[in-house]
């Protein structure tokens, strides 16, 4: 019997397109009130699985469990705006939506994204369309989030404001989190387990625990795993501080 915490459960997944195996007897489980995260190189298949956790993707092996009445919230990688395109933040929240003013105000000061509202989508930074699309994600009331990059064109202070933000909203929400992320340092200190996929299943667990798995070691260098424990281990103020 599957638990009430778990909201997703991917079970010995393959995905296979004609020839080319994504993803190989993955399993991978999400509840309530955690952040998990995928990293791996390019090509991993990490939005292979992504897809299949949205149910966008109907693997070929394996099950996919969503606990009943799930709400999922998606934020994509990114979003590229028509620059003639003339639309407010205020219309692309509301877009598929019946939201009041005050909801959308709402969520953009819950995602420190105050005074947005009525800024043309194509005016904004890339640190502020972050918050957006994480706005836009959280209206669907969420009981999991899915983050596709979120830190995608964000500076380095803006990357880690960002996760402390994800880590905020999973406490003060209670939902669940799965993120894809390439950045190994930041991210390492703000979630409960990593995935590291290659097409298979690398390693899973403790951030502390894959940074020291061989297998995790021969993707990314051990010299990956010795910035990470830097990163994780010494912080100034509460925050990363490389040595």
């Amino acid at each position: 019997m599957i638990s009430d915490t778990i909201l997703i459960q991917v079970c010995n997944v393959s995905v296979r397109f004609q020839q080319y195996t994504a993803l190989d007897n993955i399993s991978l489980e999400v509840q309530r009130g955690e952040i998990i995260t995928l990293i791996g190189p390019n090509g991993a298949g990490k939005s292979t699985l992504v897809r299949v956790v949205l149910g966008l993707l109907k693997p070929q092996n394996g099950s996919v469990y969503r606990q009943a009445g799930i709400r999922i919230g998606y934020m994509p990688q990114g979003l590229s705006i028509d620059p003639v395109l003339p639309l407010t933040v205020e219309r692309f929240l509301s877009l598929g939506s019946s939201n009041t003013k005050s909801a959308l105000e709402r969520v953009l000061e819950e995602v420190g994204a105050v005074g947005l509202l009525m800024r043309p989508l194509q005016n904004i930074s890339g640190g502020e369309m972050q918050r957006v699309l994480l706005a836009r994600a959280l209206l669907r009331e969420p009981d999991l989030l899915v983050l596709d990059e979120p830190i995608q064109g964000v500076d380095i202070i803006g990357q880690y404001e960002l996760y402390e933000l994800i880590a905020q909203i999973r406490s003060q929400r209670g939902c669940g989190i799965l993120m894809v992320s390439h950045d190994l340092h930041i991210v390492m200190s703000a979630t409960d387990q990593v995935v590291c996929l290659n097409q298979h299943l690398c390693c899973s667990g403790h951030p502390e625990t894959v940074t020291k798995h061989p297998a995790y070691l021969e993707l990314f260098g051990a010299r990956a795993g010795r910035d990470l424990a830097i990163y994780t281990h010494h912080h100034e103020q509460g925050k990363p501080n490389r040595e």
